[in-house]
């Protein structure tokens, strides 16, 4: 790559209402509320078919995701880059915010479900995946591919609804590095996975106790942003300004705060109704079976299919629950950003092309070898009372910074 492309969320323009009332809405308008009425129709298509209730709610919460992402421009690495390079905490409080909603909704959904923690049983679905050193290696990898990349996994889902350069070639890069993880999951599985403790924490600490650990963790990481926010400029402190009413819904940036309980929210909600949120179990099982069917694949992937997290078996049916969830993800962005002026599709440059494809195949080895992403493992982890979302945050974080730091040093990444 030639030298540093940085693809930085351009300022949200003004609102200015449609002209539904006083004449006909603008095209951009048109193709937001189309895209929109598409997907609430075939949500309502689906819900009529047998057993198709479980596929509708999928593409709901994915529409529903899709839309908060993009309007608080919820990323996991930006908001990490622009605290480290900007100083600008409030990003990084929308994550807490997201973790601290979800913590309290699962604590009540779980509770609900299996009054009594402290069996050999696991929650149903939840992602409680083994911790060892292969988990470090996985989050600390991600990192690097965020940083090289530019996003996590699903913020390019939803640049990709706003026409990045870089989300399609990441996205591609993402399935080749779970081609990648596959090759080497069996020695990795022999010669440490196999023998990782999975640890649920309410099993040890009860729901209470578990709740209070993580608020309290969280807590102890929003201390020193909520300082370094009161230490600001008011001017770069004060959120945007917006219209209040249809514009700040659908024009304007929303909070970040207000993003993550939005998030926290969702992954609550799905995780009742249909299970915890992800976004790398279609991509790696379409990865699987592509592979497998050039023979790519080790004759056996010893003992993954047993592990919670981000399935990746091969997928046999056309419509699953993740594929909709990931497909109303992309459209409901694309809506939004069209809705908000910010579809500003652009041609690839070599530095996009090379940096997806690098920072895609990182992601994609780091996600199939830690069980999940960011969403999957880390936010849908550390919701459940699950060790492996804290231990896999923390290598994704230093692995992030690290290579952020180095980047910029060397000048190929900005």
């Amino acid at each position: 790559m030639s030298g540093p492309i940085a693809e930085r969320a351009a300022p949200l323009p003004r609102f200015r209402a449609p002209a539904g009332l006083a004449g006909r809405a603008p095209l951009p308008w048109a193709l937001s509320l189309a895209v929109a009425l598409g997907l609430a129709g075939a949500a309502l298509w689906l819900s009529g078919q047998p057993g198709g209730s479980r596929l509708a709610l999928a593409l709901t919460f994915g529409a529903l995701f899709g839309f908060v992402l993009q309007r608080a421009r919820f990323c996991f690495y930006c908001q990490w880059r622009d605290f480290l390079v900007e100083g600008d905490p409030r990003g990084l409080l929308g994550i807490l915010a997201a973790l601290a909603a979800g913590l309290a909704g699962y604590a009540v959904v779980l509770g609900a479900w299996m009054p009594d923690p402290s069996g050999t049983r696991l929650p149903p679905d939840a992602h409680i995946g083994p911790v060892g050193p292969v988990l470090v290696l996985a989050g600390a990898v991600f990192g690097a591919g965020m940083a090289v990349s530019g996003s996590c996994i699903s913020a390019h889902l939803y640049r990709l609804g706003e026409g990045s350069p870089t989300a399609p070639f990441a996205l591609l890069g993402t399935g080749l590095g779970f081609v990648l993880g596959f090759a080497t999951w069996n020695p990795l599985y022999l010669a440490s996975v196999s023998e990782a403790p999975v640890v649920w924490l309410p099993r040890h600490l009860g729901y209470a106790g578990s709740l209070a650990l993580g608020l309290a963790l969280l807590a102890a990481l929003a201390w020193p942003l909520l300082r370094r926010l009161r230490a600001l400029p008011r001017a770069e402190t004060g959120e945007r300004r917006i219209e209040a009413g249809f514009g700040s819904v659908f024009a304007g940036r929303w909070p970040v705060w207000l993003g993550g309980l939005a998030v926290g929210a969702i992954g609550t909600l799905a995780y009742l109704r249909i299970g915890p949120l992800g976004v790398t179990a279609e991509i790696g099982g379409r990865a699987r079976q592509a592979a497998g069917s050039f023979g790519l694949l080790p004759a056996r992937l010893e003992g993954l299919d047993t592990f919670r997290g981000c399935a990746t078996a091969v997928r046999d049916a056309v419509l699953t629950p993740n594929g909709l969830f990931v497909g109303g993800l992309v459209l409901a962005s694309f809506a939004a950003a069209l809705a908000a002026g910010q579809f500003r599709p652009a041609r690839p440059r070599p530095g996009h092309v090379a940096r997806g494809l690098l920072g895609g195949a990182l992601l994609g080895w780091g996600a199939m070898t830690g069980l999940g992403c960011s969403v999957g493992t880390l936010l849908s982890g550390i919701m459940a009372g699950a060790l492996s979302g804290w231990v896999f945050g923390i290598a994704m974080f230093a692995g992030a910074g690290a290579t952020l730091w180095l980047g910029r040093r060397t000048g190929l990444l900005a």
